[in-house]
């Protein structure tokens, strides 16, 4: 794969082409015959000398400048990585805060709730008594109906607690009358009792 397809980056071209033209004027100053030169192909040859003089001056120029954009690239690149490395661990948390939340909602809809096993009045008769809940969700009705069972609750609560009071005062009402019974066989005994010499004087008269 040739090196034009690999590197994309203007700099790093620019260096390449420093390159190729510093390595051409090598081989160009390589092919010079080593005779003596005269005094035109001397200066060419100078000429050509310099040339790669200034190749070789902006090559290091290009390395310094490679050297330090190589320091900058990797500092970026750290930093980049410790950046990555703060994201993964967050989405890491997100991913464990996510399983544990998942957890604790089939834990909650497993739960065995009181509410589901309350004898409440079926759906459609609610309905029935509380039109205005037709368009509820299943949570608001769910709500209502238990609201409902409480008050039904509440009332029949205090009704037993109402027979229950009258039934006591009823107790107390029959305990009074069978104490006012007794006491009225023990007067109705003293006055049997207090009778029997007038009786037993009618007996003997008769």
């Amino acid at each position: 794969m040739a090196a034009e397809t690999i590197i994309t980056d203007p700099f790093l071209q620019s260096v390449l082409e420093t390159v190729r033209a510093s390595q051409q004027q090598c081989l160009n100053l390589l092919e010079e015959p080593e005779a003596t030169l005269e005094d035109e192909q001397s200066q060419d040859l100078s000429k050509q000398q310099r040339l790669l003089g200034g190749y070789m001056a902006r090559l290091r120029g290009l390395n310094r400048s490679t050297v330090h954009r190589v320091r900058e690239t990797k500092q970026e690149t750290s930093e980049a990585r410790a950046e990555v490395d703060t994201l993964h661990l967050q989405l890491q948390n997100l991913y464990y805060e996510q399983r544990h939340l998942r957890g604790e909602i089939i834990a909650c809809e497993s739960y065995d709730h009181k509410f589901q096993s309350l004898p409440l009045i079926p759906v459609e008769e609610f309905l029935e008594l509380k039109a205005g809940f037709n368009d509820a969700d299943e949570t608001a009705l769910m709500e209502a109906r238990i609201n409902h069972e409480h008050a039904e609750r509440e009332t029949l609560e205090s009704q037993r607690q109402g027979l229950l009071r009258k039934k006591q005062s009823l107790i107390a009402e029959n305990k009074k009358r069978k104490d006012d019974l007794a006491s009225l066989d023990q007067d109705l005994e003293k006055f049997i009792d207090a009778a029997k010499p007038i009786q037993k004087i009618f007996e003997k008269e008769y």
